[in-house]
């Protein structure tokens, strides 16, 4: 119902009673008179307190109330039944009346109150009829608390489910979650570590002045995890003489500001949380996200909480610990000059690996006794470890933690996956079960008696399976290992860093091979990628670096984009996890910003760098900056940052991580060597092909165009052979197999015959131009001609088309199974290309 976050325990029974006595009289909504007798029902609070003071009779309330209601059917359902209008114009009554009154509880006598000023209601009509009206109510509130017979809600107000006992400050219970009474009930999890940072804090509030500590650190580095060791240092007596007996409790601003209706609720609110603090003397708040002070209830020109605050920070009346990011701190607090004074910051940094491991060993317990599963010291060493290394913007204990409870969430799931002799049994019942149906209808009921034995059967063999089934499960399949964490990694990032099974060793093992099946002549590069991709698998390579930095020099042509194509195929078995950036659209000075972000204040800031969103987005990739001499110097300064650290801060201030790419950048620098030589094997009086010459030459020219720091960074520089006549063959070969699959899809089958790919390869092979010319000069002799056979139903399925070359030109004969077809379609050529 409306306002319930504000009501005394006392006044949500009233409430839940109310609920109760609708169902009993089989009313779907909750009136008036079920209010009236939900106090009566409570028995305990303020307002049946006054209806006594007042002569009034409960048990006679209620029989007027029966006697007035009209009773239906009782409910069945003990679902959620609204208000009725007039119940909630009482409740808004009930509040308005505690808020005049000063209060941030609204208690029982606020409900009578409520009730009493809805005139037309039938609960008010019962209570004036016996005598009981607003003033008389009001003059008993009063008499009753001179009196002391009775305390008001507002010193017996406290949140729902805090235990029934007097409280001295019961805003403070409302808004506040006490820590060190949580600590003393073993609720909060143990705090491993972090002794100088609670020191410090320790130190801070046992100042004379400016004693209100702020803990800076980034999100998930165990901030209000110390606050909560303090705490508990509290609850056990190990803290200073100064400090024995005070009370650590978290405000919760958000449910301060929630249902404020009226201007001035709020202040009220915290003023009447500062005041019980000033007279309790012992309690110092804790305020989680501290930025969120400055504006928090300000609207239309209400003064916030933190202008609230500063005064009674400033005079010494109240003690308070804050904890915030270093970036929230910079935006909100700093800007503030008189609130920033009154904090003393402690920053938080993340606990090392062996720091991590240390805390997750001291929560095992806890996420064991949740999950109920057994956690492998090898999970924790491995959650530790990996997190650091490949989860990227978070921050330790809290990414290794996180991996600890899914890890062990998905192993708990996994066993509660039936075995697939019980699916399999349970569909043989439901089939059964049809059947037994079926023959009943058609009262065959010999065959209907069969089958029920043959149902019990398979269900009472199906509970003995269910019953035994938790009883055989291993204890191994109990337990969260490394390969569980590992698994979990591999699904946040898609970064194979599961144990190389058999097969995948197999792969790597022959990736030389996988990658010669797509790149023709390019041993050098193909083994010294393959030497880079296995350093990595195997986890020797250096953690803080990429995967492998490349930079493929040689004439255009030759395959140094189709490598880059190439592996990410057969890492990803996608190639969509290669990115490829043209480093020509860099040229000039401002394109370089495209690379990281636009600056604050520039178009395009919101959107985030071309490279750094891709490579976040894929943290495992293969990234492909091509034709890299034409980029702007100033591209180079940040790809320094890169080569070196394996990372990169775009301009939201984030550190992108590149330690899981493998970096392929292309360049055609020193190449013009090439352009005056023919291919080998074309000319008989070509004199020897030096590579090794032509190779230092091109090294020279890259010398000199790229500064020595740049150079020295990339893992090897990779010059690409020209290729050969035997390698443009192969490549001829390989093109010619894609057309005869392409084919072959449709039922048609492709032979070319040797002097047809010769000819292919000396019209499509130009030094200058490398195998490019090869595809073009297939696609105009081969896949052309065909595409128009086909449209024109000269080459039908199930034929096979010999390719062949006649005085110079190709010819096209569609055979069946290698016999020339005769009746329309001769063994001569169908036409010449």
């Amino acid at each position: 119902m409306m306002f319930e976050d504000r009501f005394t325990e006392r006044a949500r029974e009233v409430l839940n009673l109310a609920r109760k006595e609708a169902v009993r009289f089989g009313h779907t909504r909750v009136e008036t008179e079920h209010i009236l007798l939900g106090l009566i029902e409570e028995g305990s609070g303020v307002a049946i307190q006054v209806l006594i003071f007042l002569g009034v009779d409960p048990d006679r309330v209620k029989m007027e109330v029966q006697k007035a209601m009209r009773i239906g059917v009782p409910l069945i359902s003990l679902g959620e039944i609204p208000p009725s209008s007039e119940t909630k114009k009482v409740l808004e009554q009930a509040a308005l009346e505690a808020h005049l009154m000063g209060l941030t509880y609204v208690g029982t006598e606020h409900i009578l109150l409520g009730l009493l000023k809805i005139e037309d209601s039938l609960a008010s009509r019962i209570l004036t009829k016996l005598g009981v009206t607003v003033e008389k109510t009001k003059q008993a509130l009063e008499e009753i608390a001179d009196a002391g017979q009775q305390k008001t809600s507002q010193e017996k107000g406290r949140a729902a489910g805090q235990p029934r006992s007097r409280s001295k400050t019961p805003a403070l219970d409302a808004y506040g979650r006490d820590l060190t009474a949580l600590a003393r009930a073993g609720e909060l999890d143990p705090v491993i570590g972090r002794e100088r940072e609670i020191e410090r804090v320790t130190q801070i509030l046992c100042r004379r002045k400016k004693n209100n500590p702020v803990l800076l650190g980034e999100a998930g580095v165990g901030k209000t995890a110390i606050v909560e060791g303090f705490a508990q240092k509290i609850a056990s007596g190990a803290a200073p003489e100064i400090l024995k007996g005070k009370r650590i409790v978290m405000i919760d601003l958000a449910s301060m500001v929630a249902g404020t209706k009226y201007r001035g609720e709020f202040e009220q609110r915290v003023k009447a949380v500062l005041d019980e603090i000033r007279s309790s003397r012992n309690v110092i708040i804790f305020i989680d996200e501290l930025h969120t002070l400055v504006g928090a209830g300000g609207a239309e020109g209400a003064i916030d909480a933190s202008n609230i605050l500063k005064p009674a920070l400033s005079r010494g009346e109240i003690q308070c610990i804050g904890a915030t990011t270093l970036d929230e701190y910079r935006k909100y607090i700093e800007k503030d000059a008189a609130l920033e004074r009154r904090f003393q910051p402690v920053t938080v940094e993340p606990p090392s690996v062996e720091e991590t491991i240390s805390i997750l060993r001291g929560l095992k317990e806890r996420y064991e006794a949740h999950h109920q599963l057994t956690i492998s010291d090898e999970a924790i060493e491995t959650a530790a470890r990996l997190s650091d290394r490949y989860i990227t913007g978070r921050y330790l204990p809290d990414k290794a933690i996180d991996l600890i409870d899914e890890a062990a969430s998905k192993q708990r799931l996994s066993l509660s996956k039936p075995p697939p002799e019980i699916e399999e049994i349970e569909q043989q019942i439901e089939q059964v079960t049809k059947e037994k149906q079926t023959a009943s209808e058609q009262q065959d009921f010999e065959k209907a008696a069969a089958l029920r034995d043959r149902e019990r059967e398979l269900k009472n063999r199906i509970d003995f399976l269910r019953e035994n089934w938790q009883k055989v499960v291993p204890q191994e399949r109990r337990t969260v290992t490394a390969q569980h964490i590992a698994a979990i990694v591999s699904q946040w990032t898609r970064i194979p860093v599961a144990q190389l099974c058999k097969e995948e060793k197999e792969r790597l093992l022959e990736m030389e091979q996988a990658l010669h099946r797509t790149v023709v002549g390019q041993d050098e590069a193909i083994s010294a990628i393959s030497r880079a991709i296995r350093r990595s698998r195997v986890g020797l390579k250096d953690s803080k670096r990429p995967i492998g930095s490349f930079l493929f020099l040689g004439p255009t042509g030759v395959g140094k984009t189709l490598l880059a194509h190439a592996l990410a195929e057969f890492l990803f078995g996608d190639e969509q996890a290669l990115i490829q950036i043209d480093m020509s659209e860099y040229m000039e000075k401002f394109a370089v910003s495209r690379l990281i972000g636009a600056p604050p204040g520039y178009v395009g800031y919101e959107e985030g760098g071309q490279l750094t969103e891709r490579v976040k987005r894929r943290p495992y990739n293969v990234l492909l900056l091509d034709e890299i001499e034409k980029a702007h110097p100033d591209v180079f300064n940040l790809l320094l940052q890169v080569l070196e650290e394996g990372r990169l801060t775009d301009s939201f201030g984030r550190s992108i991580s590149f330690r899981n790419s493998i970096l392929i950048l292309t360049s055609n620098i020193g190449t013009h060597v090439f352009k005056n030589r023919a291919v080998i094997g074309f000319q008989a009086d070509e004199p020897p092909f030096d590579f090794g010459g032509l190779k230092e030459v091109i090294l020279d020219e890259v010398r000199k165009t790229f500064r020595p720091e740049f150079l020295n960074r990339i893992d090897e520089v990779i010059v690409f052979h020209p290729l050969s006549e035997n390698d443009l063959r192969a490549i001829v070969d390989l093109e010619i197999s894609k057309v005869s699959e392409r084919l072959a899809e449709q039922g048609r089958r492709l032979q070319v015959t040797d002097e047809v790919k010769t000819f292919l390869m000396k019209e499509g092979t130009n030094p200058q131009f490398g195998a490019r010319p090869l595809r073009r000069t297939i696609v105009r002799h081969l896949e052309d001609p065909l595409s128009e056979y086909i449209l024109k139903d000269e080459i039908p399925e199930q034929s096979v088309v010999i390719a062949d070359l006649k005085n110079g030109r190709i010819v096209f004969r569609a055979t069946s199974e290698g016999v020339p077809r005769e009746n329309g379609t001769p063994s001569a050529p169908l036409v010449s290309h």
